[in-house]
Parts: structure tokens; sequence; C-alpha cells
């Protein structure tokens, strides 16, 4: 062989053997380990993450079913650079496993621009399902506007970020995009460009906005002073914006909520009453700042969330009213306008770190004491419980139902 063809060769194995590394098998999900892991979480806008031990019967049987869609979604994004779905063993992968946080199989994670998101996938384990799930996942973050006037139709009880801009192709736009990307579940994402906006920036000169939920908070709006081309910073930014103090439990994310194994505080009110809302998140603002640490504060829609309240003795004719879930039980304030009372609701969780909440509803309130928690109502008659009512939003948490749940899909 002489000495031409002996460099093609070698040149040639080089990249048989970094195409195998980067893409350790021809069909269905990249097989993912400590060595290409940062590798495909740098280079691609999503990775969608199968967590799977060998010995779960489960992950058996999901595998087949992840592998097969990750060949539709190549199929369907043949580009690189936008998404891989990828899977883990986490037996044979524990550092990669610990990372994670993976405590149950199968786990599916989603990593967007690097990033962990908040919340696993819960949807159904089908091929379709999958499929469409990341193509969902890819889908433009960012709504176009084209009169400044449609900014005033949006809704003000969600929190916005709009972008000018003279052109889509600018390199600031794609940093934006990214960001968008990343928060498009926590904030709403607009752009304006050209003429459109000409009169909100100087040329050349892209500007970000960050528009408060005013109809149920009392904040201004912010400016981005930054550098637009920095994806950190952006999106730092934008995510301390976009993820409030006070946040609202819904169905949808209680699950989420609760794996961030903090306490709740939470304001139920009515459908309607946005002013309760502003005032609870004042007061944990100016009063509470230091507690986040150590509780999740929220606002619960009290007529969707009937079940806790009757769980509490209370209706909806009893709203506003607020609570605490320690997901073992629940407490109740004694009375709403004791929130604008200094100190109060601060003294409300010192209870309970102190197990005073706990001990009162067993032997009664503390000697000396006036500030006692409310008797709940039980079976209708106004008596104290031996304990305080279980807790309903560990109820919305995650649990072994998965397991049960994957069975009654696949």
């Amino acid at each position: 062989m002489n000495p031409l063809s002996s460099a093609k060769l070698t040149i040639f194995s080089y990249l048989m053997v970094a195409y195998l590394f980067y893409n350790p098998t021809d069909s269905g999900a990249v097989q993912l380990n400590s060595e290409n892991l940062d590798m495909t979480l740098a280079s691609n806008e999503l990775v969608f993450m199968n967590f799977y031990a060998e010995w779960c019967r489960f992950s058996n049987i999901l595998q087949p079913i992840f592998d097969e869609a990750a060949d539709k979604v190549k199929e369907a994004f043949p580009d690189g650079g936008r998404v891989v779905m990828g899977k883990v063993d986490c037996d044979r992968e524990s550092a990669v496993a610990s990372r994670f946080h993976i405590s149950k199989y199968p786990t599916l994670k989603i990593i967007r621009n690097g990033q962990p998101t908040k919340r696993e996938y819960r949807g159904a384990r089908t091929v379709e399902a999958f499929t469409e799930f990341v193509k969902k996942q890819l889908e433009d973050p960012i709504k176009e506007f084209h009169h400044l006037k449609d900014l005033e139709k949006l809704d003000t009880k969600k929190r916005v970020v709009v972008g000018y801009f003279d052109r889509r192709d600018m390199p600031e736009y794609n940093t934006f995009r990214r960001v968008a990307t990343n928060l498009k579940e926590d904030c709403v994402f607009q752009a304006g460009f050209g003429d459109t906006v000409s009169a909100m920036h100087p040329p050349g000169h892209p500007i970000i906005v960050f528009r408060p939920d005013v109809a149920v908070s009392d904040a201004n709006d912010e400016t981005f002073l930054g550098n637009l081309n920095n994806f950190d910073e952006l999106n730092i930014w934008v995510q301390e914006k976009c993820v409030p103090l006070v946040r609202e439990i819904t169905f949808e994310n209680a699950e989420e909520l609760t794996e961030e194994g903090l306490p709740f505080l939470i304001l139920f009110h009515a459908t309607d009453d946005f002013q309760s809302i502003k005032d609870y998140k004042t007061v944990i603002e100016t009063q509470l700042l230091s507690e986040k640490q150590n509780i999740n504060f929220l606002t619960a829609d009290g007529k969707r969330f009937a079940h806790p309240l009757h769980h509490l003795g209370k209706s909806q004719s009893d709203l506003p009213l607020i609570a605490i879930d320690s997901f073992r039980h629940m407490y109740l304030f004694p009375s709403f306008k004791d929130m604008y009372a200094p100190g109060k609701l601060k003294q409300f969780l010192s209870d309970l770190y102190s197990g005073k909440l706990h001990r009162e509803f067993h032997y009664g309130p503390d000697r000396n004491d006036d500030n006692t928690i409310e008797v709940v109502m039980i079976n209708g008659d106004t008596k104290r419980g031996t304990s305080p009512p279980e807790s309903t939003f560990k109820n919305l948490g995650p649990s072994n139902k998965r397991y049960t749940l994957l069975k009654d899909e696949l």
C-alpha cells in the first residue's frame, strides 16, 4: 500500500470513529454517556432524554417505542443542531443519572439549549405522541406583531417579553429566539420588525422590554440593558422576570411544583378577584422575600380548586383565604385581613417550621397565645379534630402511579 493510500485510509478510519462516537447507533435514540453528553447538549437546540434501567420492566417496554419515535423525529428534522432523542442507561451511567437527579425509571426529561426544563415529559408513551411533542417543542415560540396597537390587545394577566428589531436575520434576534424557546411556558414572546417598530428603537440597536401581568401585579415595564448577543445574560434576566416570586398553581403545573419539595403558602381567591392577588404579592415581596428558599408562594383559583377548600371546611363564599399545604397536612391562616398586619404572615410560617401548627391541632392552643389557628369544620360540626386536614396537593404530585399509567398506556 502506497503512502497516499495509507493516509487516506487513516483519515477515513478517523472519520468513521468520529461518526460512531457522536452517532452511536444508526437507528433509534442516541445512546448518551459521560463522554458524549455535554457535546450533544451543547450542539442541539432540543435534547429529549429517556433515563432507564435495564432491570426495569417498564423501561424495557418503553425503549422500542422511544427508539421508533427517534427515527421518526430524525426524518422530520434531518438537519443537525435541531433535536436529538437520547437515552441513558442509569446503571452504567450513574454519574449522569445523579447529575439529573433521577430516582425513578423511566424518566423522560427535556433539555433546551443545554438547560433542563422544569417539567418532565408526562404525556402519552406512544410513537405518535413523542413525535408530535417534539414538533410542538420546535415550533417558533415568538409571535410577530404587525402594528404597535396589537400590543394593546395582549392579555394583561400574562407576562410578556417584547422585542423590537430591524430584521429577523439579526444575531440579537437569534439570541432572543433561543431564550424564548427556553421560557415559552412562563412568558408570552412577541416581536416586531422593520418599519413597524422603527419608532421604538434606534436603527441597528434592537430593544427587548418586559411587560408584567398588570391585571394581577403592580410591577412596571422594564427594558433589558445588557448585551443582546449574550445568551446567558439575557436568559437569566428574562427568567427572573418570567418566573415570579408568587406563581399560580394549576392542575397542569401542580406536579412540577410539588417536585420542588417546598411547602405551599397558597392564596385561594375568586376567579375575578384580582385585587387580593395584587395585595398578596405585595405582602410577599415586601415582608417574606427572605423565605423564598423555604416555601413556595402560590395563588389558586378557588373555583378550580374547590376540593382543597372543602378539605379545609370552606367554600367559595369564604374567599379569599390563605392556607399552608405542608404535603402532610393543610393549615388555615386565621383571617385574610390579618395578612395586612406586619409580621402576621411571617409568624404563620414560623409556626409551621417550629411544629406549632401541627401541635395545636393535636393539643389545642398554646397558653397565653392569641395567634391561634382557626378550628376547622369536620363533618359539619365545629370541633377540633385529632389531626389537621390531610394534604390535597400531594395527591397531584409525582408518585408510583407513574408505573401504573405507563402500563395502562402501553
